[in-house]
């Protein structure tokens, strides 16, 4: 088993809406971006939720597209010992400091967790007071269709979401 890290969080001051992983697998790891497997379906749910091709843009635009939105992003786990990426096989695991970042999130509404892993890991940090959700995992080892996917996250996060798109109006 070998010791995995997580990155440092992607935020601004004003997130309404904070997603949290578990921790990166080893495609993300490797690259040294959050979900950067090809199979993972987080890309192109936000692409859709965005109405952005946000898949097809380079990480940092990515993540400026998010913040923009009103959405940060971190991970549960700061470190752990895990073989391969499952998050079954985390063991000796060391959380992030979530609490701290939260506190500097005055504008917090929600936070969802991306699947039932970083939810074990995750919710007893959340404070009473901002409300917690879980989203089904966008890895590619839940195996739920793409569609449902969506229409969960969709559902929880869309209406806090910053739509910074100009609005057309007709008469």
């Amino acid at each position: 088993m070998s010791s995995k890290s997580s990155f440092a969080p992607i935020w601004r001051v004003d997130a309404r809406i904070l997603i949290l992983g578990s921790l990166p697998g080893d495609a993300s790891l490797a690259a040294g971006e959050y979900y950067a497997h090809p199979r993972n379906a987080f890309w192109p749910i936000m692409s859709t939720l965005l109405g952005q091709p946000l898949h097809e843009q380079p990480f940092p635009a990515r993540y400026a597209a998010l913040q923009a939105a009103g959405i940060a992003l971190w991970d549960v786990v700061a470190q752990a010992q895990r073989r391969g990426s499952l998050d079954s096989a985390l063991r000796e695991i060391n959380p992030n400091p979530l609490a701290e970042l939260i506190a500097q999130l005055p504008q917090l509404q929600l936070v969802v967790f991306n699947g039932q892993a970083a939810a074990k890991h995750g919710q007893r940090y959340i404070p009473m007071y901002i409300a917690s959700s879980i989203a089904p995992s966008s890895s590619p080892a839940y195996t739920l269709p793409l569609a449902a996917k969506l229409a969960q996250w969709q559902a929880l996060i869309a209406p806090l979401m910053n739509h910074a798109r100009p609005h057309s109006s007709e008469c």
